[in-house]
Parts: C-alpha cells; structure tokens; sequence
C-alpha cells in the first residue's frame, strides 16, 4: 500500500479538506494513474454531502479523471507507462452477469463498483476517487484519451458526455432526427455538441432565453424556450426524442406533447421523486418516459474515439484544488459554464 494526498469530506456538513489514503500495490492486472485533472459532478456534491444518504465518511470524490500511467501489474496488456488514460464512474464489476458480457457494466447485476463510496472488494474499505494524487485500477476500467485533443477538458467527457452519448446511441439517432436536449448544464451543453456531431437537427430547450446565444454557439440549430406557451405549442409533435437533463424535480407534462408518435424522453438527470404525470399523454401516441445512466466501458471508448475524430471537448474552468469549496457552491447555483475540472498539480 501507498500513502497519497487527496481532498476529503469527513460529514455531511465539513468542507473539504487535505486527507491521506491508501492506494493498493498494483497487482497483475492493476494500472496506478498518477492523476493530472479530475472534473467536479454535481454527483460529487451529492455524495459529499450525503444528500442520496448512504455516504461512507471520509469521503473522496472524483470520477472525471485523466492522467498519465506511472506503474503496470505484470499481465497488463492494454496499457503502458506513458500512456494518456481516462477513468471514469466505475472501476469494476462482477464481468460475469449478462449486464457486463454486453459490455453494459453500468448495469451490472450484482452492483458495479463505483469509483468512490463502493465497497472495495480489492482493498477492504471503500473506494476512493479522483481527488488524489494517483489512483490504481483495473486494466479493463481503463480508458484511452485521444491525444489530439485538449487534455483537461476531456475529463467531464468521461462522466457527463458518456451520460449523453449512451442515449444517443441506444436510441439510435441518425442524420436528420430531430433531437432536444432540456437543460443546458454540464450534461445538457455535452449534448448539443455530441447530437449535433451525429447529424440531427439539435433543439436546445431551456427556461432562459439568456442561454440562447451560447447554446447556439455549442451546435444548437434552434433555442426553445419552454416557460413560453405559444413556442412549447410551434413544437408540439416535433421531436425524435428528448433527452431531460433537469438534476431536480419538476412537471414533465409540459415536455411530453412535443414528441412524436412512438419517441422517447430519457430521464437522465433527476435521480429522485418526478411529479405526476399525464398518462394519456403517453397512451395516445404510445410515447416513452425511459431513463438511462452513464455508459459501458466500451460505450465509453467509442464516444472517445468519436471526440477525437470531430475535435469535442467540454467547455471546461479550471481551479486549484484549495478552491474546491467554491467550486461546490457554484456548481448548485449554475454558476459555472459548463464544468470545473481541478488542476491535481495543485495538490
């Protein structure tokens, strides 16, 4: 085991602060990342502050991570010192249940391990994130960052694009599908660039009509504004699907009449209690409510295939690790366009 420097939560109500933990000796099919960057999820705030409960204290965070091999167990064969890698929400699963043969580990069954507040079947204890100075993993949770690209702001490619791409990809869209993406945040700006990539007509769907010009400037080909009546009722029936990006509750009536007959809203933002909903919405145009969450390690490794070949980063701020509080407190206002990605070199 190695001691290395990280950022804690000790309780619900602390402030991070410097921490030591423990990280394991790479065993033989282990890569140990020294960490360059790692992004801020709001799921890193919910964690911290155990507003999902069953947070196990000290807590780090972290699960947007990239940075450089420095060491490789001695049957590792995807990867060698040097390499520009990428870690994202998990960093195992069972490998054995139909979930993870499909390469949905996301999915797994019997519970994937997440990067941090998992139960740590290799080390005892529970897994601790990217807030730190290296991190060891499984070669198999590993991932390759394009080298064309800008480093730090692929870090909320591995969490929020991924959270985008994968109902992209599953619910098949294609050039000419008319897309709309509701909200435009860390996940929601992710979107926009990622549909519009694909080739569909992208309609960014918002409450403020201030966010217009930007998500325009992202690849958004029109903005609706959708606590204005009259445009909600232009684009009823509209689209092929919507992907709902809202981290909160709210009334998803008002969204439902925009979708075709037989298309999808994906839920992938609000993990909590959804007000009511109207079901002759669904019923008279056998419309969908689905949901969807990160995606496979393989899924994963395409969407960064996929950056690398049309050039799409986050849009990224960058701190110093001392000024992660801030960090939080801007994030659950919306103050931050459209991630935080921590310099680990600050440590």
């Amino acid at each position: 085991m190695t001691q290395v420097k990280a950022y804690a939560a000790f309780s619900a109500t602390d402030k991070l602060k410097p921490h030591s933990i423990k990280r394991r000796t790479p065993a033989d099919y282990d890569v140990k990342i020294d960490i360059s960057y790692c992004g801020i999820c709001h799921s890193d705030i919910h964690t911290a502050r155990n507003e999902w409960e069953g947070t196990n204290y000290p807590i780090v965070p972290g699960h947007e991570i990239v940075g450089i091999v420095a060491e490789t167990g001695p049957k590792v064969t995807k990867f060698k010192v040097g390499d520009l890698v990428g870690v994202g929400c998990m960093v195992d699963s069972c490998k054995t249940c139909s979930s993870c043969e499909e390469h949905l580990e996301q999915y797994c069954e019997n519970g994937f391990t997440a990067t941090y507040n998992s139960e740590d079947k290799k080390s005892g204890g529970f897994t601790h994130g990217g807030y730190s100075e290296s991190i060891v993993v499984d070669e198999n949770f590993v991932l390759q960052i394009p080298k064309n690209l800008d480093t730090k702001a692929m870090a909320p490619v591995l969490c929020a694009g991924v959270t985008m791409w994968s109902p992209l990809r599953h619910w098949k869209v294609k050039e000419g599908d008319t897309v709309g993406i509701i909200g435009l945040g860390g996940l929601g700006h992710m979107g926009v660039k990622l549909a519009h990539a694909m080739g569909a007509r992208v309609v960014m769907i918002t409450t403020s009509p201030k966010k217009a010009e930007d998500a325009r400037k992202l690849g958004a080909h029109e903005v609706l504004i959708s606590t204005d009546e009259s445009q909600m009722a232009n684009y009823q029936e509209k689209f092929d699907l919507l992907i709902n990006t809202i981290p909160r509750h709210h009334d998803l009536n008002p969204y439902l009449n925009l979708l075709k007959r037989d298309a999808t809203m994906v839920i992938v933002g609000a993990v909590e209690l959804l007000d009511k909903f109207h079901g002759g919405q669904l019923i008279m145009k056998r419309r969908r409510i689905a949901g969807s969450l990160i995606g496979g390690i393989k899924e994963t490794q395409e969407l960064l295939d996929f950056c690398g070949k049309h050039n799409i980063t986050s849009e990224v701020e960058m701190i110093d690790i001392k000024h992660i509080n801030e960090a939080y407190d801007r994030t659950v206002k919306n103050d931050v366009k459209y991630r935080f990605v921590i310099d680990m070199k600050s440590l």
